[in-house]
């Protein structure tokens, strides 16, 4: 059974589009421990929300994790863990930040909770609730 992860970034820096583009990335750009913490248990298999912040605060797609963490090769720090993702599908319909806080379903959620990570677990229920949203 796999895990799910939301994996936040700037749409400016590396969109989703970017994503789908490249076919694979490496996740980097991490630096906040317990996001760190997050992407070393992240494993293969597992799924992740694509969530664009800034502007647009909203999930807008579904990668894959397909590396387990290892140290980010650009940087002489080995706390610093970086993993491999792919592209799997768009979102029918992206999932605004707004629309998640507004369910309350969602008040536990580490999106709601922890805002400023960039990297957070994803119970199956609320990934289930999540592409029920998406009409996934």
């Amino acid at each position: 059974m796999p895990a799910y992860w939301l994996l936040k970034s700037e749409p400016d820096a590396y969109s989703y589009d970017d994503l789908e583009r490249d076919g694979a990335t490496v996740w980097d750009g991490v630096a906040n421990n317990a996001a760190l913490m997050y992407i070393r248990r992240a494993q293969p298999g597992d799924l992740a929300l694509i969530y664009h912040t800034g502007d647009e605060r909203r999930a807008v797609g579904v990668a894959e994790i397909i590396s387990a963490a290892y140290p980010d090769p650009k940087l002489d720090n080995e706390k610093l863990a970086v993993m491999d993702v792919r592209p799997v599908r768009r979102l029918p319909q992206p999932v605004t930040l707004a629309a998640v806080k507004a369910d309350s379903f969602f008040a536990d959620f580490a999106l709601v909770r922890q805002g400023r990570l960039s990297v957070v677990p994803v119970t199956e229920e609320q990934w289930g609730r999540l592409m029920g949203m998406a009409g996934a």
